[in-house]
């Protein structure tokens, strides 16, 4: 939902069939059915399924908090690898420009 794979309105698979499908146990995607539930992303209709709720605002919320966690992580990784803000500023550039960086702005010429 997050990655926009699934829209607002979309059916979900079965409980069974994902747990078949990702290969987990199907307690495991029951509890992830439920805290999806209660968090408002999806709602279940007896007799036809699961879907995506149309809340867009909740969507972008939960893309926001998952964007905001990955940063989190990333800039753990990059403080741990001695890497300073500008660095990183580079780094995180290229990577959206598709390219590789060879050198840092801060390595010796």
């Amino acid at each position: 939902m997050a990655r926009q794979a699934l829209r607002p309105g979309d059916r979900i698979p079965s409980q069974r069939d994902l747990a078949q499908t990702l290969r987990v146990n199907p307690n495991t995607v029951q509890r992830a059915f439920r805290e999806m539930e209660a968090l408002g992303l999806v709602e279940t209709v007896r007799g036809e399924g699961t879907f995506v709720r149309n809340d867009p605002r909740l969507l972008a919320a939960l893309r926001t908090e998952m964007a905001q966690a990955a940063v989190r992580d990333f800039v753990r990784e990059v403080r741990a690898l001695g890497m300073d803000e500008e660095e990183v500023v580079a780094l995180v550039r290229a990577a959206f420009r598709g390219e590789e960086m060879t050198a840092w702005p801060s390595d010796p010429v």
